[in-house]
């Protein structure tokens, strides 16, 4: 099973599943295609979107445990 952290930049989270996307355009992330949103932690961007990154990266989790 994979499994992803917090501290994964979002373009790594993309590569693990591009369905992961949608979980974070969901949560209020709609930024993840920019180019700088790519070199960016899950942390670093929760944080700049006021989100809990430990929330995200339960769903994220949850999300590929259920494929």
């Amino acid at each position: 099973m994979t499994q992803i952290s917090k501290d994964m930049k979002i373009g790594e989270l993309l590569q693990v599943d591009p369905n992961i996307a949608a979980i974070l355009m969901r949560a209020g992330m709609h930024c993840i295609g920019c180019p700088s949103a790519q070199g960016e932690s899950l942390t670093e961007a929760a944080m700049v979107h006021g989100m809990d990154a430990d929330k995200l990266e339960i769903q994220i989790n949850e999300f590929l445990a259920a494929k």
